[in-house]
Formats: C-alpha cells, structure tokens, sequence
C-alpha cells in the first residue's frame, strides 16, 4: 500500500511542478482542461456507441449548404452560449459580470481557479464552445435529424437577422452623417447668458 501511495505522490508533485512551470506567474489549470478533454472525450464516445448500438447511419459528408447553414448555426449557438445576457445564469458559477461588450452581448470575467476556472473558459470562449456545440449538432442530425434541421435553420435565419440587424444600424448611422464637403454651423454646448 505504500508503494501506491508513494507513486501517487510523486506523480502529483510532477503534475503539479508542471503546471508551475507552464504557467509561470499566471494559473493554467492544466487538472481543468484535462477535466474538459476528458468530458468531450466520454461525450463523444458515448454517442458513438449509442450511434453504434442503434445502427444509425452516419452521413458520409455534408453538402456545401448543409456546412454553410451547420456553420452558421455553430456560430450563432457558440455566441448565445457564451455572451448572450439570456444565458449568464448559466455562466454565472464560473464568471464575474464586467459590464456588455457590443451589440447584445456582455463582457466576464472567469474566476476562480482550478476546475472552476477552467470551466470558466470554456464557457466564456465562442471558439471552445463551438467544437461541443457543432458535435452536438452532428450528433443530432445522426439521431434526430429532421428536429436538428429545424433548429439549425431557426439558428442560421437569427444569424442571418443580426446581420441585417447589424446593416440597418450602419446604413442608419451613415445616412445621419453630413455629406463630405458640408459643415453645419456650431451651436455652443450650452445656453450663452449675456449680461
């Protein structure tokens, strides 16, 4: 038994001395992201063997419409997930709130520090978000595809609306600007007095 404990320890030391030296003044939780790896790792392989298990056919590869819309859909899904004020319970165990940041979303601060922080990141983060967002998508086109689609769709047209959202506010803005060349006369910033 002290054998075991003795190689317990003594990879704990090693993990930990790499950590520090990996990181150097700022925490990395390496234990965290190995958690994470290892999370998408069992959700993944559970899939494919239900996906096995069920005889589910798995699509040979998507047409060009069908990865512009899964992509879009990605996007717009990774972005609520992870800005949308809507979703910030969800992200409120692993984030400070620091105020918005853009159109509709809002800026956070991870906190915490190991498995907390780690956590943190990734649900902050639109792009680590993306690969579990777009997996279970692709899982859901293999076990639900027709209730994927609608919801693919329903993602890409939001995506779609913000971009026109994003259009209007632009247009909207340069109209209200005077045209090059014209100056409008100044008006003080606030009422003149004479005395």
């Amino acid at each position: 038994m002290s054998v075991l404990a003795d190689v317990k320890s003594r990879l704990a030391g090693l993990a930990r001395s790499e950590t520090d030296r990996y990181g150097g003044d700022e925490e990395r939780p390496l234990g965290g992201y190995l958690g994470t790896m290892a999370a998408y790792s069992a959700v993944v392989a559970a899939l494919a063997g239900v996906t096995r298990a069920t005889r589910r056919d798995i699509p040979d590869a998507l047409g060009a419409r069908d990865m512009v819309l899964y992509a879009v859909a990605t996007h717009k899904l990774s972005r609520l997930l992870t800005k949308d004020s809507v979703t910030s319970p969800l992200r409120a165990p692993f984030t400070s709130y620091r105020g918005t940041q853009g159109p509709a979303e809002l800026k956070e601060e991870v906190r915490g520090h190991g498995a907390q922080k780690a956590i943190g990141e990734l649900i902050t983060c639109p792009f680590c978000t993306s690969v579990w967002v777009a997996t279970g998508l692709m899982a859901g086109l293999i076990h639900l595809p027709r209730t994927t689609r609608l919801a693919i769709d329903t993602l890409a047209a939001t995506a779609g609306a913000d971009m026109l959202q994003f259009g209007y506010a632009w247009l909207e803005k340069a109209s209200s600007l005077p045209a090059p060349g014209v100056s409008f006369p100044r008006r003080p910033a606030w009422p003149r007095r004479d005395r």
